[in-house]
C-alpha cells in the first residue's frame, strides 16, 4: 500500500454565500494519478486550488505527509501547478522559461543546465531551447508549461484542464504522454478534468464530483462498471437507467418483467435503479426478445451504430455493429451480467431515458468550447 501524501478532512469552502463544497474528503497516495472529474460548478478546480494553497477552505484540514498545512503559502509547498492558460513568459525562450523556477532557488549555473535539459528530454522537446514560447504551437507550450513546473522536482503536480485548448488529436496524444512523463518520475499528479474519456484513460483513481459533492471514488474500471448512482452512471460514458424493483437477491424487475441480475443485499421489494450499458445489449428477433420496441433513430458512429429505441414511451440507447432502419420494430436480450443495480438518489428519475439524446449531444459540443471555473 503506498504511503498517503495528501488528506483533505471535512472540507467546506463558500464563496458570496455558496457552499461550493461540502464537508469533502479526500487522500491522494504517493505517486498516484487521481483526477477530479465533474461538470463546470462541480467544485473540482476550488479543491485543487485547496491542495495547492490558492484557496483556504472556510472548515476542515489539509494535511501534507500528516502534517497539517492549512496555513503553509503556496509557495512554501512540495507542490506546482499546470493551469490550462500556460502563462509563459513571452519575453523568455525555451530553456528559459524552465529554468525561471531555479534561477529563483540561485542555484549553480551548471545545475540548471542539466536539469532544464532533462526536462526538455522528457518532454520531447530538446532542441527547442532557443525558440520563443510566441513561436511553439500549442502542444509545444503545454509541454513547456509541464518542464517548467517539474524542474523542480516538486513531490506534487498539480494539473487543471491543462489540455483543454488543445484539439482532439493532440490532447488525446498528451493524455498519453503526461502518463508516461507520471509514471517515470513517480510523482504524485493530481488532475482535473471535464473530460470523462480523459479521465478514465489517465487515471489510476477517478473521484467523481458534482454540486460540491463527492459522488463516488475508483479505479476507471470500477466507476465505468459499478457506478454508485444515477449522477456517476449518467456521466460516465452513456447509460440507460430505467426505474426497477429488487424482488429479491439476484430477481429485479422493470419493464414489466422479471430478469435475474447478479446483484443482491437490497431487500425484498425494494424501488432501485437499473443501470445498463448501451453496449451491452444485443438485439435479436422480434418474435424471440425479452423487450420490444421501435427504432426511432439510427447513427453511425464508425465501429458501430448508435440506435434510440422506444419502449412504451421510454427511449434506449443501444450500440450495435448490426443495421436497424428507422421504423422498424426490434426486440432485445439482457444477460444478467450485464444489469447493474444502484439505490434510489436524488439523480433518479432524472438521467438515462434518451428523449432528448440530441440534446445532450449538443450540451456536451458547447461545454468542450467553453472555460470551465469551478
Amino acid at each position: 500500500m503506498k504511503k498517503e501524501l495528501i488528506r483533505l478532512t471535512d472540507i467546506v469552502m463558500s464563496y458570496d454565500g455558496e457552499e461550493v463544497l461540502k464537508s469533502v474528503n479526500l487522500a491522494v497516495h504517493d505517486k498516484e494519478f487521481v483526477t477530479l472529474l465533474g461538470p463546470s460548478g462541480c467544485g473540482k478546480t476550488t479543491t485543487l486550488r485547496i491542495i495547492g494553497g490558492f484557496e483556504t477552505p472556510d472548515k476542515g484540514d489539509v494535511y501534507f505527509e500528516g502534517q497539517r498545512i492549512n496555513d503553509v503559502p503556496a509557495y512554501k509547498r512540495k507542490v506546482n501547478t499546470v493551469f490550462q492558460r500556460y502563462a509563459l513568459f513571452p519575453h523568455l525562450n525555451v530553456f528559459e522559461n524552465v529554468a525561471f523556477g531555479l534561477r529563483l532557488q540561485k542555484l549553480p549555473e551548471q545545475e540548471i543546465r542539466t536539469r532544464v535539459m532533462e526536462m526538455l528530454e522528457l518532454v520531447n522537446l530538446r532542441g527547442f531551447e532557443r525558440r520563443t514560447s510566441t513561436t511553439l504551437s500549442g502542444g509545444q507550450q503545454q509541454r513547456v508549461a509541464i518542464a517548467r513546473a517539474l524542474v523542480c522536482r516538486p513531490r506534487l503536480l498539480l494539473l487543471d484542464e491543462p489540455l483543454g485548448a488543445l484539439d482532439l488529436r493532440l490532447r488525446k496524444d498528451m493524455q498519453a504522454e503526461l502518463k508516461r512523463i507520471q509514471q517515470q518520475l513517480e510523482i504524485t499528479f493530481v488532475y482535473v478534468t471535464h473530460d470523462q474519456e480523459e479521465a478514465l484513460a489517465m487515471s489510476d483513481r477517478v473521484v467523481v464530483m458534482d454540486k460540491g459533492v463527492i459522488q463516488q471514488i475508483g479505479t476507471p474500471e470500477d466507476i465505468y462498471n459499478e457506478p454508485e448512482n444515477a449522477f456517476v452512471a449518467d456521466f460516465i460514458g452513456e447509460s440507460n437507467i430505467i426505474d426497477g424493483v429488487m424482488i429479491d437477491d439476484y430477481v429485479v424487475e422493470f419493464c414489466g418483467r422479471r430478469f435475474q441480475c447478479v446483484d443482491k443485499g437490497f431487500g425484498r421489494n425494494t424501488p432501485v435503479d437499473v443501470v445498463i450499458r448501451p453496449e451491452d445489449i444485443d438485439i435479436i428477433p422480434y418474435e424471440s426478445g425479452h423487450i420490444k420496441g421501435t427504432v426511432v433513430s439510427a447513427t453511425f458512429k464508425g465501429v458501430h451504430y448508435e440506435f434510440i429505441i422506444d419502449v412504451d414511451g421510454f427511449k434506449w440507447l443501444i450500440q450495435s455493429t448490426d443495421y436497424q432502419s428507422v421504423g422498424s420494430a426490434v426486440a432485445f436480450v439482457i444477460n444478467p451480467e450485464d444489469i447493474h443495480i444502484m439505490k434510489k438518489s436524488e439523480y433518479s428519475g432524472v438521467f438515462g431515458d434518451y428523449s432528448s439524446f440530441s440534446d445532450e449531444y449538443d450540451e456536451d459540443g458547447r461545454a468542450a468550447e467553453e472555460d470551465h471555473e469551478d
